[in-house]
């Protein structure tokens, strides 16, 4: 295998190797580390200050219990999301549906905090307004990724099969949903992403059922900001994990993918 130059690091379009890949990636983690140690500004916590508020946090506050109250919130929406999303954006093919689907789209542009007196008055409870708020949030954006990526498939693939004598319902299933098989993981990445930077708001509707968007509201109304950085730490942290637990999956399910990235 011909070595890689360092040169290419710093040059546009140019493949790098893994061990180099890591060694990029140190570097910027020791240079904002480094920021945060010379930070001027003494309002905001060290490290330090950081981390035992973490060991606190998590001990005597309860964080890890309300870091499983998130999740199982986050992850109940999600479910709904992507059952509701994928349902519509493969009838995305039905002409009949397109313009209720770019509807549903459209609804991206309202602000959950409107919605909560009309999502209320049709839930039972906190836990379900949170639910389906969230739920909302994610499927108008996993909408409009998703359909759009179904609107995209070429025509021949649909003529290919047909050809070769299949039905409009085997025709669905292998190149709609198939097809785009790997696009909507990618699109679940890019929506789990955006449900968990939602989940400081959602759950700050009604703190009595926990959270750890509850707790950081709190820590932030009593000006704790070693608090506050510790659970944004912990939010960063468990982003990422789930984050790369989906991208492991999508490579697992679809090993195609990533032979066309190495194409490109």
């Amino acid at each position: 295998m011909p070595q890689v130059s360092f040169k290419n690091a710093f040059l546009p379009n140019r493949a790098i190797d893994t061990k180099m890949a890591a060694g990029i990636i140190a570097f910027w983690i020791a240079i904002a580390l480094i920021a945060w140690f010379t930070m001027p500004f003494a309002t905001l916590p060290s490290p330090g200050e950081v981390w035992r508020a973490l060991g606190h946090l998590w001990n005597e506050e309860g964080l890890s219990q309300d870091l499983f109250v998130t999740l199982r919130l986050l992850f109940h929406a999600l479910f709904l999301t992507i059952v509701i999303s994928l349902v519509l954006s493969y009838a995305t093919v039905i002409p009949f549906m397109r313009p209720f689907i770019q509807g549903v789209s459209k609804l991206r542009f309202l602000g959950l905090t409107g919605l909560v007196t009309p999502f209320a008055m049709i839930t039972h409870d906190s836990y379900a307004l949170k639910v389906w708020l969230l739920t909302f949030g994610m499927t108008t954006y996993f909408v409009t990724s998703m359909a759009q990526v179904v609107i995209e498939i070429p025509r021949e693939n649909f003529d290919h099969l047909r050809a070769l004598g299949a039905g409009e319902l085997r025709t669905l299933w292998e190149v709609v949903i198939l097809g785009t098989l790997d696009k909507a993981f990618e699109v679940l990445r890019q929506n789990f992403a955006m449900g968990w930077t939602m989940i400081t708001m959602v759950e700050g509707i009604s703190r009595s059922d926990g959270g750890v968007g509850a707790m950081i509201l709190n820590q932030n109304k009593h000006f704790l900001l070693d608090g506050v950085f510790a659970i944004l730490f912990v939010i960063l942290i468990v982003g990422l994990l789930i984050d790369y637990l989906v991208g492991a999956l999508t490579r697992i399910a679809c090993p195609y993918a990533n032979i066309e990235r190495m194409r490109r």
